[in-house]
């Protein structure tokens, strides 16, 4: 299984990006670190869900929805080659963050914004096309492995996340917890940039779409 860096690096990776940089008018260095600093924020909240067994089994439900099992990395040219990102996958994508963040997506996406130097609405927008990505990602990878219970689940997501997975789940629970803790999102988009693991990632990813 590909880490995430691996994943947005491989040629599915790459037409997602060209493809989302054209949609949304950004430049493909813009749109990699951003899709690089989404992608696993939203895992590492995963992750953090999968820490209670009432969350796993949210996530394992939502993975065996027949639109999360692989169909989406299959179709990314017509997905986002017309006019406009197709309403379903953004819908959807909407819908997945707002389970996943628990209602703290803005917040995220304002931390991403101002990481990655995208204005707030794209920054939106790219993590609407990043949660179903993941998903179906996540699911294609469930079935092939036969997972169905929290412990395979948690085992998937922290092979997704590699090195960076301690990381992006302390940033996601900051996120997640936005309304009880003290920290800003200023301090939160500071961590996604400031050096480490997670500011690697977001550095190396730039460079490559540069």
């Amino acid at each position: 299984m590909s880490g995430i860096l691996d994943l947005l690096n491989s040629s599915m990776g790459k037409e997602l990006i060209n493809g989302a940089s054209q949609q949304m008018g950004l430049n493909k260095a813009s749109t990699a670190s951003a899709l690089g600093a989404a992608m696993p924020l939203i895992l590492g909240a995963m992750k953090n869900n999968t820490s209670t067994s009432s969350g796993a089994a949210g996530l394992l439900g939502a993975l065996g929805n027949s639109s999360h099992q692989g169909g989406m990395l299959d179709n990314l040219g017509s997905i986002l080659g017309g006019s406009n990102i197709d309403d379903n996958v953004m819908t959807d994508g909407g819908n997945i963050l707002g389970h996943v963040f628990g209602g703290q997506e803005k917040n995220a996406a304002s931390a991403i914004s101002k990481s990655s130097g995208i204005d707030m609405g794209s920054a939106m927008n790219m993590m609407k096309v990043a949660a179903p990505f993941v998903m179906s990602y996540l699911g294609k990878q469930a079935m092939s492995n036969g997972v169905s219970d929290q412990n395979g689940l948690s085992g998937l997501l922290g092979g997704l996340l590699g090195n960076v997975g301690g990381a992006q789940q302390d940033m996601a629970s900051k996120i997640q917890g936005f309304d009880n803790n003290d920290f800003s999102i200023d301090d939160i988009a500071g961590l996604m940039t400031g050096g480490g693991n997670s500011g690697g990632l977001l550095g190396t990813l730039g460079k490559l779409f540069s």
